[in-house]
């Protein structure tokens, strides 16, 4: 993972651990909305949720556009590539050591798997 990867990474995560704005998030991903019709959604001002939202924008997690008077925003799904790639490789190394465990408590390793036993 590059630098700046790492960088949009540890935004979308810093952005994602409020529960209000996993929620916004979810809401947003049926479908664009604007602040007012979301607001509606939350037990928190029209206000708060412009300030969540500038957070997940500022994250690259949700982009707006703006339609007469309204701001209308929906999520950026190229917004979540390096959180879901940080995911990914954390979730296969996980798993490639869960293996090793695995086959070192049952005597077995990649070693001996590639090489051939003698017969005899």
């Amino acid at each position: 993972m590059t630098g700046v990867e790492q960088g949009r990474t540890d935004e979308a995560l810093r952005a994602l651990a409020e529960p209000r704005r996993r929620a916004i998030v979810r809401v947003l991903a049926a479908g664009e909305l604007p602040v007012g019709r979301l607001a509606e959604q939350f037990d928190v001002t029209r206000s708060a949720v412009s300030q969540h939202l500038r957070v997940l924008e500022d994250a690259g997690l949700v982009t707006h556009r703006r339609d007469g008077t309204r701001n209308l925003y929906r999520t950026r799904p190229d917004g979540l590539v390096p959180l879901r790639r940080f995911l990914e490789e954390t979730w296969a190394a996980s798993l490639d050591a869960a293996r090793r465990v695995v086959e070192q408590g049952a005597g077995t390793s990649d070693e001996e798997e590639h090489h051939e036993r003698p017969t005899g």
